[in-house]
């Protein structure tokens, strides 16, 4: 793991019982665009991003220009309110792997310690695998998606990362698995397993597959 994940996951571990499964990300891992969106500060922001969402889950492509014209303004006003498409299409998908994460936690909430975990998870996966305008995303723009999902440099992983470690600790505690890991480490191994199975067709021109995510979540965390 790279010094930036081991920081996220720390700081995320010292606070658990303060967060809560689709908060801890955010709070972990901000930015320029979420922290102008959270404080609602900007009206022009919070239009141009509700926008960027809308096109999103209706499976176009979001197009600066377009926004821009539809919104009334020039590229340069846009690129001011929401920084670059990057940055604005990064916070459109987290925005949505909220819900998905806590209907994920809902979902699983009869479960408990590394049932939980792998449950929560494993329902993450199917979601994502199972949305339209996810994978049409992923189809369209495959190496952009892969970069700002994928990649340490994004604040998406780092937001996944300290989500998994956040949720390792509340159901395992600080030594996970006997103390056989540490409880960062697990969690990246938990989101590289997710993103090996949910992107499957990108990395490896494999079919994406939740039944096999979980068996890999189960068999990490030892689940019989």
């Amino acid at each position: 793991m790279n010094t930036t994940t081991d920081a996220v996951t720390a700081r995320a571990g010292s606070a658990v019982s303060a967060a809560t499964i689709g908060t801890v990300g955010l709070e972990f891992a901000p930015s320029w665009l979420s922290n102008r969106l959270a404080e609602a500060a900007h009206e022009g922001s919070a239009r141009a991003f509700a926008l960027a969402r809308d096109e999103f889950i209706a499976g176009r492509r979001i197009d600066m220009s377009a926004l821009a014209a539809d919104l009334g303004v020039d590229r340069t006003s846009l690129f001011r309110w929401v920084g670059n498409r990057d940055a604005l299409l990064s916070e459109v998908l987290w925005s949505l792997a909220v819900p998905t994460l806590l209907q994920a936690e809902d979902a699983t909430r009869d479960l408990r310690a590394e049932e939980r975990v792998a449950g929560v998870l494993t329902h993450f996966v199917d979601d994502l695998i199972s949305a339209p305008y996810f994978r049409q995303f992923l189809q369209r723009e495959p190496a952009r998606a892969l970069r700002l999902l994928t990649t340490t440099e994004s604040e998406i992983q780092r937001r996944y990362v300290a989500t998994a470690d956040w949720l390792v600790r509340r159901e395992l505690g600080d030594a996970p698995l006997g103390g056989a890991i540490d409880p960062a480490e697990l969690a990246y191994l938990l989101v590289r397993i997710s993103e090996s199975f949910t992107y499957a067709d990108l990395i490896a021109g494999d079919e994406p597959s939740t039944d096999r995510a979980r068996v890999a979540f189960r068999v990490l965390l030892r689940v019989v």
